[in-house]
């Protein structure tokens, strides 16, 4: 029997809502296969700084660096309780960051999935949707901007200054490009490069190097689009994308307009890989103004869950399970009341029956 250790980081505001139905879905798939999970759960995130004086303490570090994969709910609180936290203890600053510096978690994917029958939930036309939307977004997720050195102070004329460094070297562009190009072969074999070469330097750079390796992979069509383009065409022909390769802070803005145009960032799991080891979480955030309401779904942390059985865990059925249980909770009728308003046709449920009708419609298939 093969046995997983995972690193359960229930994270702030609904993350722990949201985090006890991914875990019972982990049941159903220890229950039905040769295979165990460990679950190790530790503090991380503002509850962290709280508790423990830091939002990333030692104690966590450790069970993440034992575990073979990091399971991660949302973190950070409200502006006003954010206030109450020193700027350099901030989660998403002091634990969020180090966490992807830790693990060299360069690779993020991001998948934008809409199936036509649950159209409903986009604000955009069904003519636009058409069949549905499937995309993949995969961001470098490591370098750039936000890893970049950064300085603030006066200058001589008295004026107070920031200054930030955007920064790529070639080894980490051409590694996260290796990545989008494989899952292109993998899926449709078309390749949207998204990038801002007409004004940035590091985009001119990003693009040579696309340019170099793209002949390893003579299947995949590369087509290149300026990253405020790309904004556009999500809203107006998102099915023309298929998988969609971009540098850090592109893919922090368009990844959270994917789930604009699904209708709601809880519609987007998604999954940050490095050499040794992947952490797994929701694209959202910790939605403080609906914590302990048990209205919020768990559509993302579940998702989250799937991609990690595929990704870390080899268990691709599985993976593929979990989606099909998830989806047909929605086609059912059912949604929870974050994701859609009274009067649209659905049948509200709570956070935790939504979990079980997941669980319920999983342990139901034939593995």
């Amino acid at each position: 029997m093969k046995n997983f250790k995972i690193a359960v980081l229930a994270g702030d505001g609904i993350g722990p809502e949201i985090m006890a139905e991914a875990l019972k879905v982990l049941k159903v798939i220890e229950g039905r296969n040769d295979v165990s999970f460990e679950l190790m759960h530790a503090a991380f995130g503002a509850n962290a700084y709280f508790e423990c004086g830091h939002p990333f303490p030692q104690a966590t570090i450790d069970i993440c660096d034992a575990a073979d994969a990091i399971l991660k709910g949302p973190i950070g609180l409200s502006h006003e309780e954010s206030q109450k936290i020193p700027v350099d203890m901030l989660p998403e600053r002091a634990a969020l960051l180090p966490m992807r510096r830790r693990y060299n978690t360069f690779a993020n994917f991001r998948p934008v999935s809409l199936p036509k029958a649950l159209a409903h939930f986009s604000p955009l036309k069904p003519e636009i949707i058409g069949e549905g939307i499937d995309l993949i977004m995969v961001r470098e997720l490591v370098g750039g901007l936000y890893f970049g050195e950064k300085e603030e102070g006066v200058n001589d004329e008295g004026l107070r200054y920031v200054r930030e460094t955007l920064e790529y070297d070639e080894d980490q562009i051409e590694r996260i490009l290796h990545e989008a190009f494989k899952i292109a072969m993998r899926r449709k074999k078309v390749l949207h490069n998204i990038h801002k070469s007409n004004v940035l330097k590091s985009s001119v750079l990003w693009n040579q190097i696309i340019d170099e390796i793209a002949p390893q992979y003579p299947e995949v069509k590369v087509v290149h689009i300026l990253v405020d383009a790309a904004a556009t065409l999500l809203c107006l022909n998102p099915t023309q994308f298929d998988v969609m390769v971009m540098e850090n802070m592109f893919g922090d803005i368009l990844s959270d307009q994917g789930g604009g145009i699904l209708g709601s960032l809880g519609l987007m799991p998604s999954a940050c890989l490095g050499p040794d080891k992947a952490y797994y979480e929701p694209s959202h955030g910790s939605a403080p103004d609906i914590a302990g309401k048990n209205i919020a779904n768990p559509y993302s942390m579940i998702g989250s869950v799937a991609m990690m059985l595929e990704n870390s865990f080899d268990m691709l059925d599985e993976a593929e399970n979990v989606w099909a249980a998830m989806q047909g909770v929605f086609a059912d009728g059912f949604s929870t009341a974050d994701l859609s308003k009274p009067g649209s046709g659905v049948t509200m449920i709570s956070t935790q029956e939504f979990g079980e009708r997941v669980v319920a419609k999983l342990a139901a298939q034939t593995p």
